[in-house]
């Protein structure tokens, strides 16, 4: 007994030298090439492979976007960013008698390709967002009094096309106070939501996920976009299947009714000025989504997503990705267990990570 014990401490004092061998080793190597931008730029032109996948979906949703525009397509990302553009620029106070000079005439093209594929019927283009491209345009040009050759000649050419759609008044508009939803009830929901990870074994309706989506969908996101896919899977197979992916969801997988894959699609953006958006933006929507899910009687729990190359390889080839998607995360959604429990997770105090005009 006593010599396991002496053997045990041995292997304890390994495991601890090792520990911190590997603690100060790496907290040198981060102090020497963290220390300057050009020292960072040399690690990783020696360690490229760190970022490759993520370099590699930004440059081949570059290419996507550009490739795009000359097919027939449900949505259409360019012209949603420029009709957006055209929204803040009619909102504008004051409001210039002429603007958006520098893009007008793209953003008639764009729509002009729209209307062509939406009255041809390829690929059932989406009716909402061809009434608010037309309604929006309409709109830019009767608010522009002024008189510009660009302007005058997008003009020409926009009221030369035939309207594909009736006026559905989709054009900016003052703000109203729509809900009654007080400051103690939504913080209420916020306090009620919890990560959850045991549920019921019972199906999710797809009714409420979709409920669900309709508000997440109003979350803000670049230029109006909506740079991201959210795929659902509810087939016990399935889930079984795409839970099992991550690491997050170890010892809880297999009660999981239904999970959502979160995807950004860096197909919506033509510069890597933007690579970020899509996380930023889904994850707004994410937010919204399990809020909602509150509010129809399910729970949800947010599955972390590393970066990590086998799993992203492995994730890519079950939900057939392309290489410019980007899994942002997952999430896990199903009737909470009566009996199942969840973190207390306390949550920083709020003079700990809030700060009022701090400038240097």
């Amino acid at each position: 007994m006593l010599k396991r014990l002496k053997r045990i401490a041995k292997q304890l004092l390994a495991i601890t030298w090792i520990r911190r061998t590997y603690e100060v080793v790496n907290r040198v190597f981060l102090e020497t090439f963290g220390s300057s931008r050009i020292l960072t730029h040399l690690f990783f032109t020696i360690g490229f492979l760190t970022f490759n996948r993520e370099q590699a979906a930004v440059l081949r949703g570059r290419r996507n976007y550009y490739r795009n525009k000359g097919t027939a397509r449900t949505t259409h990302v360019e012209l949603r960013r420029n009709i957006h553009r055209l929204e803040k620029g009619i909102i504008m106070r004051p409001r210039r008698d002429v603007f958006a000079r520098d893009y007008i005439g793209e953003t008639v093209e764009f729509y002009a390709a729209a209307v062509a594929q939406y009255t041809s019927q390829q690929n059932g283009m989406e009716t909402a967002e061809m009434e608010w491209a037309h309604d929006v345009l309409t709109e830019y040009f009767r608010v522009s009094t002024g008189s510009h050759p660009i302007v005058d000649a997008a003009r020409a050419r926009f009221e030369a096309m035939p309207a594909p759609t009736a006026p559905s008044g989709k054009v900016p508009y003052v703000k109203k106070q729509l809900s009654g939803v007080t400051y103690d009830e939504l913080h209420e929901l916020a306090m009620q939501r919890r990560s959850v990870r045991w549920f019921e074994q019972r199906p999710v309706e797809r009714e409420l996920i979709d409920q669900a989506l309709l508000v997440a969908r109003q979350a803000p996101t670049a230029c109006n976009r909506l740079p991201y896919e959210f795929r659902v899977y509810d087939e016990p197979s399935a889930v079984s299947t795409v839970v099992g992916l991550p690491f997050g969801a170890a010892g809880y997988a297999h009660n999981v009714p239904a999970v959502v894959v979160v995807v950004g699609k860096l197909e919506s953006y033509f510069s890597p000025r933007d690579r970020h958006a899509i996380y930023v933006d889904s994850s707004l929507a994410a937010m919204s989504f399990m809020f909602a899910l509150e509010t129809l009687g399910l729970s949800s729990s947010v599955i972390n997503w590393p970066d990590f190359e086998p799993l992203e390889a492995k994730m890519q080839k079950t939900l057939g990705l392309d290489v410019s998607d980007r899994v942002v995360m997952l999430i896990a959604v199903g009737y909470a267990h009566p009996e199942g429990m969840v973190p207390y997770s306390q949550k920083k105090e709020l003079d700990t990570f809030r700060s009022y005009n701090v400038l240097r």
